[in-house]
């Protein structure tokens, strides 16, 4: 499969935005015009976006003349258990993640990185086609350190405890990281630089 055989594209002109796809029509890619429908576009300028992860272009159409922007970014579709394909959403993520999250110290501008933060890590493997599974896998460490009550509760669901012995499994490995970071950050030695300047 071409890494840009499938790319979701946003137009974004007079405030109005519209999700579309490219045609592929051979080995160039056709771009319709959203206001006159004319089946191709020039390109005006291109521009590299949201952390290298999306392409902006500005377009013009040369029968109506009118301009328009382009966001292209790779869609990854999500395999489902029973077979059922489905967009990436960052938003089903943090959703999810959100129930979890329920009476703890943890802000909508934490999920969002968290959402962020799954993505990223998805998107870096390169995979189109991501079964359900590995999203869940890709919430669990940065939930980890986000929130270890958020972190127990989104396991015990995703993992399927069964039994109290899968909890204080889980929650002793949890002290047990806990206790090696406090160890290492107390064994630091001071630097000539942590020393006072008078």
């Amino acid at each position: 499969m071409c890494f840009w055989s499938w790319l979701g594209v946003v137009f974004q002109s007079d405030g109005k935005s519209a999700v579309r796809n490219l045609v592929r029509l051979g080995k160039e890619a056709m771009m319709r015009c959203p206001f006159c429908q004319h089946d191709d576009s020039r390109v005006l300028d291109s521009r590299v976006c949201e952390d290298g992860t999306a392409i902006r272009r500005r377009r013009q159409c040369p029968m109506c003349e009118r301009r328009f922007t382009t966001i292209e970014r790779m869609q990854m579709t999500v395999h489902k258990r029973n077979g059922i394909e489905e967009p990436f959403s960052r938003d089903k993520v943090i959703r999810g993640v959100r129930n979890a999250c329920k009476g703890r110290p943890v802000t909508d501008a934490d999920l969002a990185l968290l959402g962020q933060r799954v993505e990223d890590g998805l998107r870096a493997r390169g995979i189109a086609e991501i079964p359900s599974e590995e999203i869940g896998l890709a919430i669990l460490g940065p939930l980890r350190e986000l929130d270890s009550i958020a972190y127990l509760r989104f396991a015990s669901v995703y993992l399927n405890y069964d039994t109290i012995e899968d909890f204080a499994t889980e929650i002793d490995r949890l002290r047990d990281e806990s206790s090696d970071k406090t160890k290492s950050s107390s064994r630091k030695r001071p630097s000539k630089h942590d020393e006072p300047l008078f």
